[in-house]
């Protein structure tokens, strides 16, 4: 088939791998374009890039999720290959994975990662399994490893994929728009090699494990928010019923409201629990809109092949 491949190697500082990066993909996928993105790199990852073969181009905002955005809305092909320039994601298997994608017709293929001992840094893999259980009770997904860099796209995945994440919660973002659009995907597994001596992961543990949460939770209120709304408007009614309940025995008992601060308190929280149910009913409409326009937005798409 007479397809154009790209492959899309976002990097910072990994000027000591990113040449041998560039000329493995370039051996296993000969007529591919190889395209490296460079933030901000003070090493020679610019210098390497270039002279291994790639179309090196800058992305001057920090972050993961801003070159992936730069680099979807700037490279032209019927294929994505996106990995990243560190050179611990097998190489070899991606004709593999674009045939998977091709013959499936699929919208993506994953590399889920098989790692060696010592591949993962400390917490990694254990935050890894906890973060794909918490997207699988939230958005009832059934990825096995959703922070894999290593992802192979259909022209249709890409351009109408929005792309608003700034580091590297861009993954999770990539994976509920799969979810939300009812997308096609399958995962196949792929070996994950430790780090080149001299290297250094980019990834800060806390920091970024907290920004991820915080960006599966926005993702979560924005595609299903009837019930992050209503999670809210539980808690307020079932505080309200619990305080009301003595005020209510005292009530029948005697005939008397004696804690009016109490029941006022009850009455607020009632309150407060209806416009919670309101502002999620309003908003579920607005999401299933802003879907079906995402959906058509998609379907009008060339697919590449």
């Amino acid at each position: 088939m007479n397809l154009k491949i790209a492959v899309l190697l976002p990097c910072y500082n990994e000027g000591v791998v990113i040449a041998k990066a560039v000329k493995d993909f370039q051996s296993v996928l000969p007529g591919a374009t190889v395209y490296v993105y460079d933030n901000n790199s003070t090493d020679n990852t610019f210098e390497q890039a270039t002279g291994a073969g790639a179309i090196v181009r800058r992305e001057l905002r920090q972050g993961k999720g801003h070159v992936v955005r730069r680099m979807f809305a700037d490279v032209e092909a019927d294929v994505y290959v996106m990995a990243d320039g560190d050179g611990t994601y097998d190489h070899t298997i991606c004709p593999e994975m674009v045939k998977l994608l091709l013959e499936n017709q699929l919208d993506m293929v994953i590399g889920q990662r098989q790692g060696q001992e010592g591949a993962y840094r400390s917490g990694h893999q254990w935050g890894n399994h906890l973060f794909n259980w918490f997207l699988k009770k939230l958005f009832k997904s059934n990825f096995q490893d959703i922070f894999s860099g290593y992802r192979i796209f259909t022209r249709r995945f890409v351009k109408s994929f929005p792309a608003l994440s700034s580091g590297f919660d861009i993954e999770t973002e990539l994976s509920v728009h799969a979810l939300e659009l009812g997308l096609s995907f399958a995962e196949t597994p792929c070996h994950y090699k430790k780090r080149e001596e001299g290297t250094q992961s980019k990834l800060r543990t806390y920091t970024d494990g907290l920004k991820i949460l915080i960006r599966m939770v926005s993702l979560f209120k924005h595609q299903r928010p009837f019930l992050f709304f209503g999670l809210f408007a539980a808690v307020a009614a079932s505080a309200s019923m619990i305080l009301f309940i003595p005020i209510w025995e005292t009530y029948l008992r005697t005939g008397l409201v004696p804690r009016f601060p109490t029941a006022i308190l009850c009455t607020a929280l009632m309150i407060l629990s209806m416009v919670f149910i309101t502002c999620g009913l309003v908003l579920d409409s607005l999401s299933y809109t802003r879907t079906v326009l995402k959906r058509l937005h998609y379907l009008c798409l060339e697919t590449g092949s």
